[in-house]
């Protein structure tokens, strides 16, 4: 620990010495008779005391701040000064809104409570973020031990959790066109028949410095804007919820989309190893392997093909189009993973004649030219894709959402100016919670609600401690995998379900990705069946369909059935 310096106002002559001792300002005069030294005594007694009224009134002049003369080391024994402490945030209470609702599902009306509010988080004693939630929970019930809970967050990094709360299986939510554009305000929020509340109480949580929740005390960006702090924060969230809710008893599930799923994924083996299991998992548009996409690989061009294959299909761009999607996807996943990975294995070894007989099949599952696929390489990116798809009609198409169309500026260039499936929702969405939230949630915050924070995003630390085994030490990598962390928590707990669902238009986190990801997470046989895969016609939001978002739900009851009996 750096010791504080601690300025000296007087010659060093004046200090304490004996007469001769090295560095004293009488050296040199050792030998001066005794008579003579009493002058010499006299005289610096003198000096020292006009230093003292010199100091005492100020200084003449100030020497370097690190020059020898203003300075001396502490000693040992006296305490080290502390620091004043550095001002913190403020720090909110903890308080909450509860309003009383009723919704209908099927036919059936199911009254429910609503509760806006927020939960600190604390490192040891001190608070350092208030975290921002929404619960619904079902009116009526008396036995929590068989009443599901289950926590739903998006991802980002730096995303809320809007996109879940009023798309997905809440029970309300906002209403948006299918694969067009919404129209601007005013916007509807409606009665969600689909929403998940007859099977399950909902909490939507959103993550430190997006919706309302933030920073407080002495907590800093440091501390949660990491795939590991990001973890434990979330873990202590649901942590305190389940204790204030006396919620320990109930079986309970994780719902990620996105960024939310490997953040799921290590948050279930996380709260497993403090003693808290969970009966299901459930991943909507996975991403559980960042270093697949680190530069000089190829694994991201063949998990990619059977997505361009099925956005191809839906654009009737594909040449070699069977009538039947499923099965045309299934014949892309086929040549991805054999004749396409071995071509890009070659690299330039791959001959002249190959390289046409690759890229003539690849033409037939994309609609891309083979001289434009030759001139790629074979290697198309996403960003290429979506522009090039459509050039002929001057049209992009989605990132998240592949059936989505967009209007560039020109139809040149190598990248779509914006995702339309994203500006075709993020209106309707943002305008009609921050209504809800006042209209029926009876909720206001002095600041507001940030749908996403691109501060948090360029911020984010990536790298993830990696499970250990046999009390192996393993190292944090730069880039997170965390398939080991859910195929670890599965071996421990054997009664751990995984439902994994997933668009067949979604380019930002591919359906083949995630299949490779967690068939080559080696789990034993015994647990291959509690992983569940389902695909629906839609993209990344799976919920902006509505005949998909009601297939899901049918395809979650019988999940939660399975994992919470």
């Amino acid at each position: 620990m750096h010791t504080p310096q601690i300025f000296n106002p007087f010659p060093r002559h004046c200090q304490p010495h004996v007469i001769g001792r090295p560095g004293s300002a009488l050296t040199a005069r050792a030998m001066i008779p005794i008579t003579t030294g009493i002058m010499w005594r006299l005289l610096s007694a003198g000096i020292c005391w006009l230093a003292m009224l010199v100091v005492s009134n100020g200084p003449i002049s100030a020497a370097p701040a690190d020059s020898e003369t203003t300075k001396r080391e502490k000693p040992s024994s006296e305490p080290d000064e502390k620091a004043p402490d550095k001002p913190g945030k403020a720090i909110p209470k903890e308080e909450t809104s509860v309003t009383h609702h009723t919704v209908k599902i099927g036919d059936a009306d199911i009254p429910y409570t609503a509760t806006a509010g927020n939960l600190l988080i604390r490192k040891e004693d001190d608070p350092v973020a208030s975290m921002f939630y929404v619960a619904y929970t079902r009116e009526g019930e008396k036995n929590l031990e068989h009443r599901p809970v289950t926590f739903f967050y998006n991802g980002g990094p730096g995303s809320s959790t809007i996109w879940l709360h009023m798309g997905s299986y809440g029970p309300r939510m906002v209403e948006t066109v299918n694969a067009e554009p919404t129209a601007p305000a005013p916007y509807h929020v409606v009665n969600n028949g689909d929403s998940l509340l007859d099977r399950s109480d909902l909490v939507f949580i959103d993550a430190v410095a997006t919706g309302f929740s933030k920073i407080v005390g002495k907590g800093e960006g440091t501390n949660f804007w990491s795939v590991d702090g990001d973890v434990e924060a979330f873990g202590k969230f649901i942590t305190r919820y389940v204790t204030v809710n006396h919620r320990w008893n109930s079986p309970k599930f994780l719902f990620g989309e996105s960024y939310g799923t490997p953040r799921s994924a290590a948050l279930v083996y996380h709260l497993q190893q403090q003693g808290m299991q969970f009966n299901g998992v459930v991943l909507l548009s996975s991403i559980l392997n960042y270093a697949k996409r680190a530069p000089g690989l190829d694994e991201a061009f063949v998990d990619l093909l059977p997505s361009y294959a099925a956005i191809a299909w839906f654009h009737k761009k594909a040449p070699g189009k069977a009538a039947d999607m499923a099965a045309f996807v299934q014949q892309a996943r086929e040549f991805a993973s054999g004749e396409y990975a071995q071509a890009l294995a070659k690299g330039q070894t791959l001959t002249s004649a190959q390289a046409d007989v690759v890229a003539a099949r690849l033409h037939d599952f994309t609609g891309l030219s083979v001289q434009y696929l030759k001139n790629a390489n074979l290697r198309v990116n996403p960003s290429r894709f979506r522009k090039e798809l459509l050039r002929d009609e001057r049209r992009t198409v989605g990132r998240y959402d592949g059936r989505f169309e967009g209007i560039d500026f020109d139809a040149a260039g190598e990248d779509p100016a914006s995702d339309p499936s994203e500006t075709s929702i993020k209106g309707a969405f943002t305008a009609a919670f921050n209504s809800y939230l006042a209209a029926e949630l009876s909720y206001s915050h002095e600041t507001p609600y940030q749908v996403s924070n691109q501060e948090v995003n360029r911020a984010w630390d990536f790298k993830h401690k990696l499970p250990e085994y046999l009390r192996s030490v393993r190292p944090a990598y730069p880039l997170p995998c965390t398939v080991d962390d859910l195929a670890q928590a599965m071996r421990e707990n054997p009664g751990l379900k995984v439902l994994s669902a997933n668009g067949y238009f979604d380019l930002a986190t591919p359906f083949y990705q995630t299949e490779r990801d967690i068939y080559g997470a080696e789990l034993d046989q015994s647990l291959c069946a509690n992983v569940v895969f389902r695909y629906y016609n839609s993209g990344h939001m799976v919920y902006l369909n509505p005949e998909a978002r009601k297939a899901f739900r049918a395809d979650l009851v019988k999940f939660y059935d399975s994992a919470a009996r």
